[in-house]
């Protein structure tokens, strides 16, 4: 019982949404809506927070759609 109830959460957390999956006060939402897509293929598996989202768009800097990089650049500003 204990196993399926488990499993049966990790099913519903893995269903959240990119964008609520990269909440967080360090990526304002228009990035977080610009790089929904590039979050799911590249970053999904990173825990949110202490920067870890970020530091990934950064390793994955040449993958991330145009969309998604111009939003980034634009944080740094």
């Amino acid at each position: 019982m204990r196993h399926s109830l488990s499993l049966l959460l990790i099913a519903l957390f893995a269903s959240v949404a990119p964008v609520q999956a990269m909440a967080g006060n360090d990526i304002p939402d228009d990035v977080k809506v610009r790089c929904k897509a590039d979050y799911s293929r590249l970053c999904s598996g990173v825990m949110p927070g202490g920067g870890r989202v970020l530091a990934c768009f950064q390793a994955h800097k040449g993958e991330v759609s145009p969309d998604c990089a111009d939003a980034l650049s634009q944080m740094k500003k």
